[in-house]
């Protein structure tokens, strides 16, 4: 991160603030970013190393919902989880750890994680990187003009950048919304484990607060309207982890939907009516089903877009249709790759092109893997899911790559038979799959999955992204005996040795 002294429009614009300020006036910075997640933060930053003044506006926790509601807390309450998994797998240890885990132990761990949902610290940071920020909520008002709520008026010389991230979405069923069901955030955030929990939803949040919940103590349910779970990974991803979460206790229902849900008190049991005419009565319901960009209140409409949509953005994260190019769309808002990390990577792209344009000089790397254009989003984006086993990938899957018109191999093997493996944990169950383009004879894309297996994903993520062909692979020699020495196995099955 940049330590830069502000330039003189950003200490004018930071006296003005520190006075109060009366609104008559504007202040003007060359770029506002909106929303003080890790992608907004990211983007100021950039800028502001460049040389650009810039701003940050934001209504809620500095840090954003990463920090506060997502990524951090969930993993906090996962790693408990998963830690004791593999213990109880290792001779010698397993007795040792027979027992339930500290719930209230847990949960105070997240809250100490997410810094007790206060931002001092992420503020800190802003200041010490010479930041400004402005807290309440902010609407454009026509071509580089923000409004913030109480009055305010922010003017940017070269760029507005949107990082205001996503929002979970209820879907429309009768009574769902009056029931007040958990999201996201509340099934991070709760502070007791509930008795029984509904979870609609088998993506990542569902599976993840899944395996959290059940072995803190809660008996869930989880229904999926499809016919399995983590649909966006390679199918044999979702059938080890449904195993996994049935031993473990969790009730899974496939191809149901919900029709109705009923609380007839705050903060009593739920009723879910099925599709099937059964019903489910919980403690507490999460839905993890969708999201949607929170763009709803942004003034998109004075400036040609239609509000609550999602951001169409080039390659340069750039917005379509805004004449002048001075709007940005980074992270979520733009539906590229909703993902933190993702985010970022947008953001360091969009602070070097806001930066090179601010200077007049031409974008001279926008081919594609350029410093200019943001190309993982298309190609490879990785992904964890912190569930027991972990789910990992990068790339396209098999199915994917045969729709995008590759002629592509596939190579399996089974991540239990690897030596590193078997001194992991007794019965490690897991399987690796790469995607190979045999024109070109690079990865397309790979999937992990069993325990530890995020760690290992890094690896794939440099081959599909630096196109390593196979016969170089080859001699990246992995370490024995580690779980990498799947690299060795998947590589000799491609060539027949």
């Amino acid at each position: 991160m940049s330590a830069n002294r502000p330039t003189e429009a950003t200490e004018e614009s930071a006296a003005r603030a520190a006075s109060g300020g009366d609104g008559a006036a504007p202040d003007t910075y060359d770029v506002i970013v909106l929303g003080g997640g890790p992608v907004g933060e990211n983007v100021a930053d950039r800028v502001h190393a460049a040389g650009l003044s810039a701003v940050v506006v934001e209504h809620e926790l500095v840090g954003g919902e990463c920090s506060y509601w997502a990524c951090m807390p969930s993993k906090a309450l996962l790693r408990p989880v998963t830690a004791r998994s593999e213990a109880r797998r290792v001779p010698g240890l397993s007795d040792a750890v027979a027992g339930p885990l500290d719930a209230p132990a847990v949960l105070a761990h997240r809250d100490a994680t997410v810094s007790y949902w206060k931002d001092d610290g992420q503020v800190r940071w802003l200041d010490s990187v010479g930041l400004d920020l402005v807290r309440g909520r902010a609407r454009l008002a026509g071509p580089r003009r923000v409004t913030v709520e109480g009055g305010r008026t922010l003017v940017a010389r070269h760029a507005v950048a949107v990082c205001t991230g996503s929002r979970p979405v209820l879907p429309n069923v009768p009574g769902l919304a009056a029931a007040k069901p958990w999201t996201s955030r509340e099934a991070t955030s709760a502070k007791a484990v509930p008795g029984r929990l509904v979870i609609v939803g088998g993506g990542v949040v569902g599976v993840e607060m899944a395996t959290a919940w059940r072995a803190l103590g809660a008996s869930v349910t989880l229904l999926v309207r499809g016919d399995g779970l983590l649909p966006r990974m390679e199918p044999f991803a979702g059938h080890l982890v449904a195993e996994s979460l049935a031993e473990a206790g969790v009730f899974l229902r496939t191809g149901v939907e919900v029709s109705e849900v009923r609380r007839e008190a705050p903060g009593g049991p739920v009723t879910v009516l099925l599709d099937t005419g059964d019903e489910i009565v919980a403690d507490e319901l999460l839905i993890a089903t969708g999201r949607a960009p929170r763009t709803e209140d942004l003034g998109l409409e004075t400036v040609g877009l239609t509000p609550g949509g999602w951001l169409e953005v080039d390659d340069t994260l750039r917005v379509d249709g805004v004449p002048g190019g001075w709007l940005y769309g980074v992270g979520d808002v733009n539906h590229r790759a909703l993902l933190t990390h993702q985010g970022k990577y947008q953001a360091r792209v969009a602070g070097a092109v806001i930066a090179a344009r601010a200077r007049g000089v031409p974008l001279l790397e926008t081919d594609r893997w350029g410093a200019h254009v943001a190309t993982a989003d298309r190609h490879a984006v990785p992904q964890v899911v912190f569930s027991d086993p972990e789910a990992a990938a990068v790339g396209l899957s098999a199915a994917e790559a045969e729709r995008a018109g590759y002629r592509i191999r596939v190579i399996d093997h089974d991540l239990g038979a690897v030596a590193g493996a078997s001194l992991y944990a007794d019965g490690y169950r897991g399987r690796a799959r790469m995607v190979v383009d045999l024109d070109r004879e690079v990865l397309l894309g790979v999937t992990f999955v069993g325990p530890g297996v995020g760690e290992l994903l890094h690896s794939a993520t440099v081959a599909v992204a630096g196109e390593v062909p196979i016969e170089r692979l080859w001699h990246a020699v992995p370490a024995y005996p580690t779980i990498s020495e799947v690299w060795l196995r998947l590589l000799e099955a491609f060539r027949g040795d």
